[in-house]
């Protein structure tokens, strides 16, 4: 299948320079027009595309590099950009920064090269003159890339001009600039911003965000860059049923449990996956008829009273669990099988307690390799995976080893024939497999 698929690609020059801000600005403003758009995030981020998501109503995709292969992220694209629309892709990270911090794989810049998408930089400048063109123009000829303007951000009306001349000599069109919205600021905590679900006026931020593109970005440039990129083609592979009859997952969705790939939805659904949501803080039980659970990331931290009060819900899933439903449990749902979690207490399933620190454990990409066959893999098998996580467990298991590119490796992860549970997050594209194993497992179960 081939697509147009119009795209491009808002870079930073690193982290906190607004990618996110500038990002959701520009779909609202391009969302007014009346443009059919979708929405992408380099890396492995949640958090930020649920704001694209919040923007559009419908999903926004990663595309990661480090899990998949360029085939991979080019038929993302192609599937789910609208022909007669625009893809939006964030960036991760600044422009260059890849696996390891040392090379720019799977940065936004391979990203942007290996799908032809033309890439905007936006820039903050701090404390700058002269020295803005200079760093722009480091950006633009460090490396290949694709580079072709830049955006302006946290810049006022007055000192546009101004701005615009001196990012000009690096000889790169600026698209026009976003100057501070401080009513539209969104806050952040330990994992990055705080989660879409959780601003009850977002709707208003995303607005004064759009007013503010709307004067002050060359949307009608913006959007003739973006059909200058190259036609794209999907040439992965389709995945086929794995199971005769319909296989009812469980997948814990609430303000505690919301760190999901749209993508991993996508290809649970190809394998033959009914995706029944259900919240462990308000609902009473897991829903009925149920062939297999996911229990997803989030803030199970954040919500631990609530999800503790909640003992019938607690109950239930410990009680599913240790009975044989196929189940996967990723960092917050990790941790919600634990006896306690800070001392409040969770479901009970690992003869095990967590408790949140203040310091970013081990974190990153990682290859997970089976030490035993399990519900998703045999022995030896492997899958690329990502952590992040501020929480410690007193038993974080040890039937998986994970090893980060560094070299740096380390045992997690408990796992049976029945359950995969341990903080890494999986993205089910990196290995299909793995998926295939969990929806054919939970056919079974039913």
């Amino acid at each position: 299948m081939q697509n147009n698929a119009p795209r491009l690609l808002l870079a930073g020059t690193g982290s906190g320079c607004g990618k996110t801000t500038v990002t959701t600005a520009l779909l609202r403003a391009l969302q007014r027009r009346g443009v059919p758009l979708a929405a992408f995030k380099c890396g492995p981020d949640y958090i930020d595309p649920m704001f694209h998501t919040e923007v559009l109503g419908v999903p926004s995709r990663n595309l990661d590099l480090f899990f998949v292969d360029e085939t991979e992220v080019r038929g993302q694209l192609a599937r789910h950009v609208p022909t007669d629309g625009v893809g939006i892709i964030e960036g991760v990270m600044g422009f260059y920064d890849g696996v390891s911090g040392t090379t720019d794989t799977a940065s936004a810049a391979h990203v942007a090269r290996a799908t032809n998408t033309p890439a905007v930089l936006i820039v903050r400048p701090r404390g700058q003159s002269l020295s803005l063109a200079a760093e722009i123009k480091g950006f633009r000829d460090f490396a290949p890339n694709t580079l072709a303007g830049v955006i302006l951000n946290g810049v006022s009306e007055g000192m546009y001009p101004y701005y615009r001349a001196i990012a000009e000599k690096a000889g790169l069109r600026v698209y026009g600039f976003l100057p501070p919205v401080p009513e539209a600021e969104i806050p952040d905590r330990h994992l990055g911003l705080v989660t879409a679900a959780e601003i009850g006026n977002l709707s208003d931020k995303l607005d004064r965000l759009a007013d503010a593109a709307e004067a002050g970005l060359d949307l009608d440039g913006l959007l003739a860059l973006a059909r200058t990129a190259p036609p794209i083609a999907d040439e992965t592979a389709p995945l086929a049923l794995v199971a005769d009859k319909p296989v009812r997952i469980a997948v814990a969705q609430d303000k505690a449990f919301c760190f999901y790939y749209a993508d991993n939805f996508d290809v649970l659904r190809a394998l033959g996956a009914e995706l029944v949501p259900f919240s462990p803080l308000t609902d009473a039980t897991l829903p009925k008829d149920i062939d297999g659970l996911y229990l997803g990331g989030g803030y199970p931290e954040v919500h631990k009273e609530q999800l503790a009060a909640n003992h019938i819900m607690r109950d239930s899933i410990r009680a599913a669990v240790q009975g044989g439903l196929p189940t996967i449990a990723e960092c917050g749902g990790f941790l919600y099988l634990h006896r306690t979690l800070d001392g409040a207490e969770m479901a009970g399933v690992l003869d095990a307690d967590a408790t949140l620190t203040k310091k970013l454990q081990p974190f990153g990409y990682v290859t997970l390799t089976a030490r035993r066959d399990n519900l998703l893999c045999r022995a030896g098998e492997q899958v690329r995976a990502h952590a992040f996580h501020y929480a410690v467990s007193t038993d974080e298991g040890a039937d998986f080893d994970a090893a980060k590119p560094n070299g740096r490796a380390w045992a997690c992860i408990h796992a049976n024939d029945t359950l995969y549970a341990g903080f890494p997050h999986l993205y089910f594209r990196a290995n299909p497999a793995f998926a295939e194993n969990f929806v054919r497992r939970s056919a079974q179960k039913g």
